[in-house]
């Protein structure tokens, strides 16, 4: 079944191997090679390359590849082991729900997953492992325990994670409109102030706010999540609208005052797209003022915008967002 679903609590059935972690794992080497020429266990780590910013991971399940992005500078890339056959890891855009440095499985005779980054509450999750070289978990992704240590040190609760069927060079999309659409220069004063307190909070609340934005081509609607949860809807206007949207994903990692500009981070997650690039398609979206004004006061770096041909109902309730290309 290939209709993409939005919502959240699929009922998966996936969680981690059962498998222990094996040598492989334990004698994981960090080295200095691009992503592209890494072996089986091999990692690498370069944080001063962007050192402060949003954080974006994708993960390429045909290459078995994790790649992690800071301000849409790749820093760090590892090798991975994803589901195998009949368990395979879901594609699509999903947010850290939980973070657990020694957790063990409730399911597979608590076998342990240290350095845990949870994406659903139905298993599905980034974790140190047993890598034999291909596919071979129940579903979750496997890391190299050294490279799982250093990722679990940087990841956030709320953050995005794009597990894509190809790999997904992220690109940096400047919109010259302040969010979704033409605007008036003072309008911007919003989102400068909203994007200011959410820095602030940061530092001042242990339960920092999620936010994600679901833009449907099929539906003509805007979705804003906040925390797993639906906080608002609106109709938006979709130029060239016999043209696809396409499926992207772009996370919001700079505000310019001064030029009244927002900087994304643009990436895709399903089949190779052939379309409207991603600052194309960006631009052709305007939406209401009244669903414009509630994502406006809602804006903060990190957050993240998709962009569907399908339809973005549900009547879900739980907390693990997600954009799924499948069930498994």
């Amino acid at each position: 079944m290939n209709r993409r679903t939005f919502g959240l609590a699929f009922p998966l059935a996936l969680l981690a191997s059962a498998a222990p972690l094996s040598l492989k794992v334990r004698a994981a080497v960090k080295v200095d090679k691009n992503a592209e020429q890494l072996s089986n266990g091999e990692f690498n780590w370069f944080p001063e390359r962007s050192p402060d910013g949003p954080i974006l991971i994708i993960v390429s399940v045909p290459d078995q590849l994790v790649h992690v992005y800071r301000n849409g500078i790749r820093i760090a890339a590892s090798t991975c082991s994803t589901g195998k056959p009949g368990h395979s890891t879901p594609t699509g855009v999903f947010k850290i729900l939980q973070k657990d440095k020694h957790h063990r499985s409730s399911t597979y005779n608590n076998a342990p997953m240290p350095n845990m980054n949870r994406l659903t509450w139905s298993g599905v999750a980034l974790h140190a492992g047993n890598l034999p070289g291909y596919p071979a978990s129940h579903g979750c992704v496997r890391l190299p325990l050294a490279f799982s240590e250093l990722l679990f040190g940087v990841t956030k609760v709320g953050m995005t994670v794009v597990i894509a069927d190809e790999e997904s060079q992220p690109s940096e999309v400047v919109h010259p409109g302040m969010v979704l659409g033409d605007y008036a220069r003072r309008e911007f004063a919003a989102v400068d102030g909203a994007v200011k307190a959410y820095q602030y909070s940061q530092g001042h609340t242990e339960n920092p706010t999620s936010t994600s934005v679901v833009v449907s081509g099929k539906d003509r609607s805007m979705t804003i999540w906040e925390n797993g949860e639906i906080v608002a809807t609106g109709p938006v206007d979709v130029a060239s609208p016999d043209r696809p949207l396409g499926d992207h994903v772009y996370t919001l990692t700079k505000v310019n005052g001064e030029d009244g500009e927002l900087t994304w981070v643009a990436t895709g997650f399903s089949a190779r797209w052939e379309g409207d690039t991603d600052t194309q398609v960006i631009r052709r979206i305007k939406a209401a003022p009244q669903i414009k004004r509630e994502l406006e006061r809602r804006m903060h770096q990190g957050m993240t915008l998709v962009t569907t041909d399908d339809a973005a109902g549900t009547t879900t309730t739980a907390v693990d967002f997600t954009v799924m290309t499948g069930f498994f």
